[in-house]
């Protein structure tokens, strides 16, 4: 069996619509300001003192809508749920702003008009756009289109008698794909697997009474191959939940047991820790990779860039780009052979690449493609994907997230030939690690250590 993918990689998916949000979002806050100060003082062109307040004020709105998850996915939340989350950020926003002018003394500089006046109308302004936005997507769901397929598994008869196959959930984004009722006959976890690759779905419904909650754990490692988000629905719509990540889709409470962690904030902070960083290192090391490709086109025959495709976010395949440190040599078809100590197929120059890992610095193109990052769990060849996964339980996993260049599993040692079962095993546990704790922080860390100590490694030849 191959490793499948619903669906192919998204532009939402490799550049986040919530950056596109915020950057109207600060849009929107400009514009603002600029119409205040043509009311206030019957011009538009601001004094420098005004132009610095109004790209504060932009920082902090956008901060406030941010941590109070106004960029987050909104698929399935109803409209006055998200005006509700709108209404607070916003109203948070000013009193940060006034409270920085009262304790800058710099409130009597400013205009009271103008700062209520961008307020007001900017946090108008941003409703309208939202409201908007949502009633398009609405009449866009409703005609059938930008839906997200949904596979239930329907333990108690309660669920699939209200949602029957082929219900669009009232324009909340899902349509219902297949129904399948829960059975305790042995083909029946073939049966869901199989299911899920035929009708592509996007996401898997456990929809079980608590008294079966026994079914999840085999259910998750039926599908532990797949990057399908699967959530938990049970029958307990009145119990209050305390310091718990559950979700309120369609009306309906769901626990998300297996979900990507790149929603969101993190996607947006990720995404630009990525382009930031990646620019600045990629203009730093174009005269390398200048002299390498030179070095490498004068000692050996064949191209200088070596391409392969790895499997990348969500299962998707995409094409990883390395300088060539092997002669040319043919691999029989679905094999892929590891490179090992004393291998004959590794160039001289080639052995000094992979000891120092300049050999991968073309990578950073596929980070600025949006393919990559530049930490995250390093991508595996084909053929290594479909051997490992049947042997390392939550392998995949590890696809829940873009691929990196480096990895906690890499400073931490874990990097080189997987010549053992224990030594994937050891690289898988790590990359989940990072998974489940990632901070901008542990990505900085990640990326220190392996400027001290991640380049030459004794494992990498």
């Amino acid at each position: 069996m191959h490793v499948t993918s619903p669906y192919n990689a998204t532009f939402s998916e490799r550049y986040p619509i919530p950056l596109l949000v915020a950057l109207v979002d600060m849009v929107i806050v400009v514009s603002a300001s600029f119409l205040a100060h043509l009311y206030r003082f019957d011009e538009i062109e601001m004094t420098g003192r005004y132009s610095s307040a109004t790209l504060i004020t932009a920082i902090v709105v956008v901060l406030c809508l941010a941590m109070g998850g106004s960029y987050g996915t909104q698929r399935g939340y109803s409209i006055w749920r998200q005006f509700g989350v709108l209404g607070i950020c916003w109203c948070a926003a000013a009193g940060i702003l006034f409270a920085l002018t009262f304790f800058l003394k710099e409130s009597d500089n400013f205009s009271r008009i103008w700062f209520a006046v961008t307020l007001v109308s900017g946090g108008l302004l941003s409703l309208l756009v939202r409201a908007a936005a949502y009633l398009s997507l609405r009449q866009l769901r409703v005609s059938g289109m930008n839906l997200k397929s949904v596979l239930v598994v329907d333990g108690g008869g309660y669920l699939g008698a209200r949602l029957p196959v082929g219900t669009n959930l009232d324009g909340n984004g899902f349509r219902i794909a297949v129904c399948m009722p829960l059975d305790d006959k042995e083909y029946w976890m073939a049966a869901l697997v199989e299911a899920v690759d035929r009708h592509a779905v996007h996401e898997v419904w456990l929809c079980l009474p608590l008294a079966q909650g026994e079914r999840v754990e085999p259910i998750l490692y039926a599908l532990r191959h797949h990057t399908v988000a699967i959530r938990f629905l049970p029958e307990w719509g009145d119990v209050k939940l305390l310091n718990h990540r559950v979700s309120h889709i369609a009306g309906m409470y769901s626990l998300d047991l297996s979900y990507s962690p790149m929603d969101g904030v993190a996607r947006i902070v990720k995404r630009l820790e990525d382009l930031i960083i990646g620019t600045i290192i990629s203009v730093s090391i174009l005269p390398l990779c200048l002299f390498i490709a030179i070095t490498i086109k004068l000692t050996s025959p064949g191209p200088i860039v070596f391409k392969q495709y790895r499997t990348g976010i969500n299962g998707t395949r995409f094409k990883v780009y390395k300088f060539r440190s092997m002669v040319m040599h043919e691999e029989q078809e679905g094999e892929v052979t590891q490179a090992f100590r004393g291998d004959g197929r590794i160039t001289p120059i080639g052995a000094f690449l992979r000891r120092t890992s300049l050999d991968e610095l073309p990578q950073f193109f596929n980070v600025l493609q949006g393919r990559m990052s530049i930490v995250g769990p390093r991508p595996h060849a084909l053929a290594h994907n479909e051997y490992y996964k049947d042997l390392v339980e939550s392998y995949m996993q590890r696809h829940k997230v873009k691929p990196g260049i480096t990895g906690w599993a890499q400073v931490r040692g874990y990097r080189g030939e997987t010549d053992t079962l224990e030594k994937m095993e050891k690289r898988v546990e790590h990359d989940l690690w990072y998974i489940d704790n990632w901070t901008v922080w542990l990505d900085t860390k990640i990326i220190l250590l392996t400027l001290f100590k991640g380049f030459i490694n004794k494992n990498a030849y």
